[in-house]
């Protein structure tokens, strides 16, 4: 079957009985269905009214020349249909109910006014899809399933331009300004090719943890969607870009995304909520505002692949990980960043494995918020590349292989590189350069791993002079609410401990442990401090952490230390999100906040101010030393002692400079 759209696209489907969806000729009158104690509404040749209190049933789709609604009155269609409106080849008028009411706040309507142009009042088949208690009705302009495009889910008049077959379509443009509306729907286990595309939405979505309101969605075991020169461009609360779901693999090469913020709903918190069902603002304990990340991957063994593309969000996210387990996200070539000066370049939780190779990050704060994850930095080489390319299934051919050129990362944030809030491991190799406004890596008392190869010229350049501060979390907490839709707020506060901490009695400070932060650097030159002011003693149900450093054949100069970290604020709430991680240190003597220091062989240390170990441990041909004119010395429990080359020591060790 061939249908042309209202821009003239060529449009080709697969013929499929279709209940209610067949063409309809404008003269054709449409169900009425009115209360009695309202006036009928009417039809005028190719003019649709619906006046206040009146009720329009479609049972088919129906094409007008004007459309117009008053206050009060309604379109519907049956169960298990949808309804869209396009005027002019763009969907509009869609309205998502508030947020407080009882269906949850995701239904749409047709709002009131009057519509002229060429319209097209579509009845599709529903695509009702659950996420937890709640079910989203999807509305897109293409459906595409195993068998290919479903015409009967599907809103053509939508699609502009360019040409549309059961596996690719071709120079299409996709245009909304309603609200909940999705473009290309790819799920089934079928393999979709979208080349060239343009698609441009402006209106709130609702959900990113489902996708509704995405631009792109590819979900479903087999799914895989393939998105080639793609430009994206949304406007619009959690309006997102690209959602990878349910162990589907999105291939995105070539392309431009961009998402910027939208209004948010007066109904919702000042505060956000952490209820995923309703989560559609960052959540501000992270130190980030903003309403719209540009895309999310989910669900269990999804794959997302961006390569040679520019992923960009205004604020909040480029590049998420959320609501997902054991899922595989990848970049090469690609350009990730934030445009109104906070965000993150990725988020990631769920044991999911991020692989960077070749990027530049241009982030607000982070490039890397840690839930849980291994994360790699490192150069697009082709041997690199090509490895991705068979283990992931990419599909690149030999030609974009060759193509691709050897790119080394640069990471450039606002703030942060990595946010630790769960265990997790970071590589960081090749040529890659890590510049950063504030703290390089900032862990907040989990067993985050670094590990940088300074070999082929890898850097570190922190703003403020800290390569790695271990410290307690200082995330508020959500407090549960009644009368809402959502389930918690995110009202809760942080308090800044007072007094010194108390000694534990059983954690060990001189040894590690398996629940140590830990930093490995090799062949490096590292010019920065190194910080663990984790108060232990029940302290955030802690009684203790170490921080575990190893050196290799690097230099470091600069103060490693146990110290009491401070914010410039006593509280935090959301109106002070700006001061989580800001904080100053003060070295002190190790309560159990142990720091374990290993040179290792060829490896210097130039201390540069008064430094507090719990273990120091040197190779035969490390070193220790002080600026030039100045002298470093150590006490051991007090008791000056030799700094000798192939020794270790324990206790509490103090390094000053004189």
């Amino acid at each position: 079957m061939t249908s042309t759209g209202t821009q003239g696209p060529e449009v080709t489907y697969r013929a499929r009985p279709r209940a209610l969806l067949v063409a309809v000729a404008a003269a054709m009158a449409p169900t009425l269905i009115a209360p009695a104690s309202a006036h009928a509404a009417s039809k005028a040749g190719n003019r649709i009214t619906v006046g206040s209190g009146e009720t329009l049933e479609l049972t088919a789709t129906t094409t007008a020349s004007r459309l117009t609604i008053a206050e009060g009155g309604v379109i519907t269609v049956p169960d298990g249909y949808s309804l869209t409106l396009t005027v002019n080849g763009v969907e509009t008028g869609a309205r998502l109910a508030e947020l407080t009411d009882g269906y949850g706040g995701v239904a749409t309507a047709i709002a009131a006014g009057t519509y002229r142009g060429t319209i097209v009042l579509t009845v599709a088949e529903a695509n009702d899809l659950a996420y937890s208690d709640l079910t989203f009705p999807f509305r897109q302009a293409i459906y595409v399933d195993a068998d290919g495009v479903d015409e009967s889910k599907s809103v053509p008049s939508d699609v502009r331009g360019g040409k549309v077959t059961d596996t690719a379509a071709t120079n299409i443009q996709l245009l909304s300004n309603g609200e909940a509306f999705n473009g290309v729907y790819v799920t089934g286990g079928g393999t979709y090719t979208l080349t060239n595309p343009k698609i441009a939405f402006a209106g709130n979505g609702r959900c990113d943890f489902i996708g509704y309101g995405a631009s792109v969605v590819g979900t479903g075991a087999g799914t895989t969607l393939v998105l080639d020169g793609a430009t994206i461009s949304n406007e619009g609360v959690v309006r997102t870009a690209v959602i990878a779901d349910a162990s589907a693999h999105v291939i995105v090469k070539n392309s431009t995304l961009h998402c910027a913020d939208g209004t948010v709903p007066d109904e919702y918190p000042t505060a956000g909520t952490g209820d995923t069902r309703y989560m559609i603002t960052v959540p501000w304990m992270l130190g980030l505002s903003g309403n719209v990340r540009t895309t999310n991957l989910l669900g269990a063994s999804t794959k997302a692949s961006y390569i040679n593309s520019t992923i960009s969000s205004e604020k909040w996210g480029a590049l998420s990980v959320d609501g997902g387990s054991y899922c595989t996200l990848t970049a090469i070539n690609s350009t990730i960043a934030n445009t109104g000066g906070q965000g993150y370049g990725s988020y990631a939780i769920g044991n999911v494995t991020e692989h960077f190779l070749g990027c530049t990050f241009d982030v607000g704060d982070y490039a890397l918020i840690h839930w849980g994850a291994s994360a790699h930095y490192g150069d697009s080489t082709k041997a690199a590349v090509a490895a991705l390319n068979t283990s992931l299934e990419l599909g690149l051919t030999t030609a974009e292989l060759k193509r691709l050129p050897v790119k080394s990362t640069e990471v450039n944030a606002g703030r942060f590189m990595v946010l630790w809030y769960a265990a997790g491991s970071v590589t960081i190799d090749g040529g890659t350069q890590v510049n950063t406004g504030k703290t390089a890596f900032m862990c907040k008392a989990v067993a985050g791993s670094l590990t940088v190869d300074g070999s082929q010229g890898a850097a570190i350049n922190p703003g403020n002079g800290v390569i790695f501060q271990l410290m307690d979390t200082d995330r508020p907490s959500s407090v549960s609410v009644s009368g809402k839709p959502w389930k918690t707020e995110t009202i809760g506060t942080y308090t800044e401990p007072t007094g010194s901490p108390t000694k534990s009695s059983t954690w060990v400070t001189t040894s590690a442990q398996s629940t140590d932060a830990m930093g490995t650097f090799t062949d490096i030159e590292l010019k920065g401090d190194f910080y663990n002011s984790v108060r232990g003693g029940g302290t955030g149900n802690l009684q203790g952490q170490n921080l575990t450093l190893t050196f290799s054949g690097s230099t470091v100069e600069g103060v490693i230390s146990a110290t009491t970290a401070k914010h410039s604020v006593s509280t935090i709430t959301s109106a002070e999100y700006r001061e989580i991680s800001e904080v100053t240190n003060t070295p002190g003597a190790v309560v159990n906040n142990g720091v374990l220091v290993t040179l290792g062989a060829g490896s210097t240390w130039t201390v540069t101010g008064t430094s507090y170990l719990s273990a120091l441990t040197l190779a035969s041909d490390a070193a220790i030393e002080a600026p030039s004119g100045k002298t470093a010395t150590l006490t051991v429990n007090g008791t000056a002692t030799a700094i000798t080359p192939g020794t270790s020591y324990t206790g509490a060790l103090t390094l000053t400079v004189a």
